[in-house]
């Protein structure tokens, strides 16, 4: 897999302190710049922005997939095992809103991966990843 340049992604959030709280404390990724409107963040190598709107509401929609509920829309990373490990680990908390909690898709299969997906303090829904073999992440 060659070398992927990182992402920009700017999310709405309603409270910055709280998404500080989540993004920052619980996911650990280290604040950037920021301002009383906006917070950058190191999302695993990607530039990640949350900006205040004190109205919003995230509409949770979701599609079946593998007899899940996978909401759309949703964003995350794909880490690797070792590291989707650790993180699956740290979220197991009361706090965590798990929309799927971790599990394995396709045990023993061509695109075997780890995922889960889970809720910010806003509704914004992320998903989480990890590949067997990364070669395999478009894999058919």
């Amino acid at each position: 897999m060659s070398n992927l340049s990182p992402f920009h992604l700017a999310i709405p959030v309603h409270d910055l302190d709280a998404a500080r709280s989540f993004y920052g404390d619980l996911l650990g990724c280290p604040e950037g710049r920021s301002s009383d409107e906006w917070i950058d963040f190191n999302l695993f190598g990607h530039q990640f922005v949350t900006h205040l709107n004190k109205d919003m509401q995230a509409e949770l929609h979701v599609n079946a997939v593998d007899g899940h509920g996978v909401p759309a829309p949703h964003f995350g990373v794909v880490l690797d095992w070792e590291d989707w490990e650790k993180l699956a680990y740290k979220m197991r908390s009361p706090c965590t809103k798990f929309i799927i909690e971790s599990y394995i898709r396709f045990k023993g299969e061509v695109g075997e991966q780890a995922t889960m997906f889970f809720l910010d303090p806003t509704g914004n829904a992320l998903e989480f990843k990890a590949f067997k073999d990364k070669n395999q992440l478009f894999a058919k």
